[in-house]
């Protein structure tokens, strides 16, 4: 796909001044930054297009040389790219309160130095299977699910009884080093700490070095009443622990609701089907039913009833949070015409028929007559 103009991107003129650029790319950081934004595609390949735009628009050199020659000018100078620019992210917004914008991501209400954010442990997600009626009334379960441990052995340093890891020599623990050639500068990850911005000089030998040990953990869930098919529980921290101290990540679990046989739920309200015959439907009736939660109920059938009509029974539905409150329970009608008569039956079918004059020439409905 071709790339938007960067000065279009940012929404400034072309002549627009450092603070005009830097102003703009703020405002779109701050709308579509991936921490406020979490698995939305779009914000994100938003964020890393004004990022791009202000790597370049914000540096003298490469606004010169884009101004000039366009993109194609850029091409080869390490410059237009998602990564410088994010290393530099903390560095424009200095002084600005990212904490009460992004404090629930970052879990709590101070920001997280770079070291935090590349130590941190993945999120893990766990998707779960639950019955209709868990999902409606909600229950209290275990899972049992695999993710990285602090290492016993070293405590999570890496190296042999603990040892104490090294600030890296090289990139001085930033973990990257950039490398500059008149026109050319790229950033690329360190060579000797392989990103980690410290070494170990003697591996810790049950993990290798890594501090973490893969681990089957066991956890209690509570999966709250009337949760929807697809919703997200997260459990804080049950992700992967984090590299050289870092915090942890969190886990993430995905329902999965199963299909009732007998039931259905659209919002608060369930929905089911019961079979009556031809004379408790003409004539009325009191039947008993089950509810989801097996609750024996009874339900006046009025007389003359059409197949497919809906009675309501209030407060039979899905919890409603914790309010207390319910939705509907919504029945609907199913009149069953027998397929097996016998002769007597048949006989007093046809009595009736006669006593009740039935039309034998019928005449053709009209449309509107079929939604009453």
């Amino acid at each position: 796909m071709a790339k938007r103009d960067y000065y279009e991107v940012l929404g400034v003129q072309k002549g627009a001044t450092k603070d005009d650029i830097k102003k703009g790319y703020r405002k779109l950081a701050v709308q579509y930054h991936p921490d406020k934004n979490p698995g939305n595609k779009e914000a994100e390949d938003k964020f890393k297009e004004a990022t791009e735009a202000y790597e370049v628009l914000s540096d003298d050199q490469k606004r010169q040389i884009y101004d000039q020659y366009g993109f194609a000018g850029l091409e080869g100078m390490g410059g237009g790219g998602y990564s410088n620019a994010y290393n530099d992210f903390q560095d424009l917004f200095g002084g600005f309160d990212f904490d009460s914008i992004f404090g629930s991501f970052f879990g709590g209400g101070r920001s997280r130095s770079r070291e935090e954010v590349r130590n941190q442990g993945a999120n893990l997600r766990y998707d779960m299977d639950i019955s209709f009626k868990d999902a409606v009334y909600g229950t209290k379960t275990e899972i049992q699910f695999t993710h990285n441990e602090v290492c016993d052995s070293c405590k999570g340093t890496g190296g042999v009884d603990g040892a104490e890891r090294k600030t890296c020599p090289t990139c001085q623990g930033a973990g990257q080093i950039r490398r500059s050639a008149g026109f050319f500068s790229m950033t690329q990850t360190c060579p000797t700490c392989q990103g980690e911005g410290s070494t170990i000089d003697n591996p810790c030998r049950s993990c290798g070095g890594s501090g973490l040990e893969k681990r089957k953990r066991k956890i209690q869930i509570t999966i709250p009443p009337g949760i929807d098919d697809g919703k997200r529980i997260t459990i804080p921290k049950q992700g992967d622990a984090g590299r050289n101290g870092g915090p942890a990540g969190d886990l993430y679990i995905f329902m999965h609701i199963l299909p009732h046989r007998k039931f259905e739920r659209s919002g608060d309200d369930l929905y089911c089907a019961v079979p009556v015959s031809i004379m408790q439907a003409a004539l009325g009736a009191e039947l008993t039913i089950s509810t989801l939660d097996e609750k024996k109920i009874k339900i006046r059938i009025p007389a003359g009833i059409q197949n497919g009509k809906l009675l309501r029974v209030r407060d039979e539905g899905v919890p409603i949070g914790t309010t207390g409150k319910k939705g509907d329970l919504y029945i609907k009608i199913i009149v069953k015409v027998p397929v097996k008569l016998s002769a007597r039956s048949k006989q007093l079918l046809a009595e009736i028929s006669k006593l009740e004059g039935e039309n034998e020439t019928p005449e053709l409905l009209e449309l509107s007559e079929l939604s009453n």
